[in-house]
C-alpha cells in the first residue's frame, strides 16, 4: 500500500482543516506520479490528477480505509489516462524517467553518495541499464505494464490491482508473473555483456 494514501487518509478523516491541503497535495502527487507512468506525457498526466482530485472531493465520505481509496484513486485515474492517451495519440512517444517509475521510500531523498565513491565507468553502466530497464518497462503491451505498475511500483495488493483492471485475482498474478519474466529476460542479455566485459577488464577468464 502506498504510504501517501494512507496518510492523506488519516489527516482527511480527522478534519484538520490546516492539514486538508497537504493531505490532497500529497494524493494529488501520487495520481500525478502514476498519470506519468500510464500517459506518457506531462500535460496528460496533470489533466488526470486534477480530475481525478475534483472527483475525489466529491467522493471523501464514502472510504472505510486506505485501500479502498487507493483502488478507487487508481481506476478513476487509470480510466480518465487512458483517454486523455487517446486525445494525444499523434503526438510523439515520450520516454518516461526511471526515477519517475519507481515510488520513493517514504518520500525521502537518498543521500548523494560522493564523487570518489562511483568511478565513471559505473555511472555509464548504471545510466545504460537504468535505460535498458526504462526500454523494457514500456514496451511491456498495456495491460501487463498497468499490473507491473500497480502490483511493484504503486503497491497495491494482488486483490486491489485485480480490481483497478477489472480481472480475476489468479490473471493479475499471471501477467504480473509474465511481466517480470519478460524484463528479466529483456535485461539478461545486457547484464551477461556487463559482467563478462568486467572479468576481462580485470584479467578474469570468462567462464
Amino acid at each position: 500500500m502506498n504510504a501517501q494514501v494512507e496518510q492523506a487518509l488519516e489527516i482527511l478523516k480527522s478534519g484538520d482543516p490546516k492539514a486538508f491541503e497537504q493531505a490532497l497535495e500529497a494524493l494529488q502527487n501520487t495520481v500525478y506520479s502514476f498519470g506519468m507512468k500510464v500517459c506518457g506525457n506531462r500535460e496528460d498526466a496533470e489533466d488526470t490528477a486534477q480530475e481525478t482530485l475534483l472527483r475525489l472531493a466529491r467522493q471523501l465520505k464514502n472510504f472505510p480505509d486506505a485501500p479502498a481509496l487507493a483502488v478507487w484513486l487508481y481506476k478513476v485515474a487509470k480510466t480518465q489516462c487512458l483517454m486523455s492517451r487517446r486525445k494525444s495519440k499523434f503526438a510523439p512517444a515520450q520516454m518516461l524517467s526511471l526515477d519517475a517509475l519507481m515510488p520513493s521510500q517514504g518520500g525521502a531523498a537518498h543521500a548523494s553518495p560522493k564523487p570518489w565513491q562511483i568511478t565513471p565507468e559505473e555511472i555509464v553502466l548504471r545510466r545504460e541499464f537504468r535505460d535498458k530497464l526504462e526500454q523494457a518497462i514500456l514496451s511491456l503491451p498495456k495491460p501487463y505494464r498497468l499490473v507491473l505498475i500497480l502490483r511493484d511500483m504503486e503497491q497495491l495488493e494482488t486483490r486491489g490491482v485485480a480490481e483497478v483492471m477489472g480481472i480475476s485475482e489468479e490473471t493479475a498474478k499471471m501477467r504480473l508473473h509474465r511481466a517480470r519474466v519478460y524484463l528479466r529476460n529483456a535485461l539478461e542479455g545486457y547484464v551477461r555483456r556487463v559482467s563478462l566485459g568486467a572479468q576481462e577488464s580485470h584479467g578474469c577468464p570468462a567462464l
